[in-house]
């Protein structure tokens, strides 16, 4: 795991130490949490791009498959 060092105001960063205490968790780890939420941001955007672009060029003819042909391998 790589370090990193933030720069927030003081009075900042103990509220928010408190408020992880408060619910025994800490603000490195929760840190952790919003860093994850945030990258996942990025790949669900290109995830939708790539349906958006599937969406015009993919056609079923209008049929409707059933959940075990479109479970079939």
């Amino acid at each position: 795991m790589k370090n990193i060092t933030l720069s927030a105001d003081e009075a900042l960063i103990e509220a928010a130490r408190a408020q992880a205490r408060a619910e025994k968790t800490t603000l490195n780890e929760q840190f952790r949490i919003w860093l994850a939420t945030y990258a996942r941001k990025q790949r669900v955007r290109k995830f939708r791009e790539v349906l958006d672009d599937l969406q015009g060029k993919v056609s079923t003819g209008g049929r409707k498959f059933t959940r075990d042909e479109m479970n079939e391998r």
